[in-house]
């Protein structure tokens, strides 16, 4: 019986970062560790900003033969020449995203922890479902998309489901078998060497 293939990693941007110092680091990070895409997710909806960070991220990550998603804007998604958007609102977006990238683009949808969601999701055009937060985190209403929900979805449903917030290598090692991928953030960029960061996480798949 053939070995189930390992999660791969799928990287956040963090919400503000220096375009002066941040895509060096990332580059840091992307030559040290394979990583399967990188998300930009800016708090800001600025378009002239986001629009020089995808460039600048763009640069990185197409030298290294890595996938570009912006957070929502899937406009702009289209016109800076990125492989897809990340949407935030579950279900609502899939389609209206789908019909305006097209059928080669990325569309993933962040579903929270509503398997509901996720198979709406899926069924309007999803390339990959996140459920999240998966650690506890003062953010949102508290609640944590549970290893149940993890191991029913690889079970059941065969488009990718990623795993994200608030994640640490236990967390990681228990849900290894059952999600297709881990997208980390602040878990490493918060640290003083994200690239030891995320080899420390990584390390926990196995």
């Amino acid at each position: 019986m053939a070995e189930p293939e390992q999660p791969q990693i799928y990287l956040i941007s963090p919400a503000e970062f220096e375009l002066g110092r941040f895509p060096d680091l990332l580059a840091r990070v992307l030559d040290a560790h394979a990583v399967a895409c990188v998300r930009l997710s800016l708090s800001s909806h600025d378009e002239d900003r986001l629009s020089r960070a995808a460039d600048a991220l763009r640069e990185v990550t197409i030298a290294r033969d890595v996938a570009l998603v912006i957070d929502t804007h899937f406009v702009l998604a289209e016109r800076l020449g990125l492989d897809g958007v990340h949407l935030v609102d579950g279900s609502r977006s899939v389609r209206k995203a789908r019909k305006h990238l097209g059928p080669d683009a990325i569309v993933g949808a962040f579903c929270g922890t509503s398997q509901h969601d996720g198979m709406s999701a899926g069924e309007a055009g999803a390339d990959y479902i996140s459920f999240g937060p998966v650690g506890a985190t003062a953010l949102g209403d508290g609640s944590c998309a549970e290893s149940d929900l993890f191991a029913w979805w690889s079970q059941m449903i065969e488009l990718p489901v990623v795993a994200e917030g608030a994640l640490n290598a236990g967390l990681i090692a228990d849900l290894a078998p059952m999600t297709d991928f881990f997208a980390i953030g602040d878990e490493i960029w918060t640290q003083e060497d994200p690239v030891a960061a995320l080899g420390d996480l990584k390390s926990a798949i196995a």
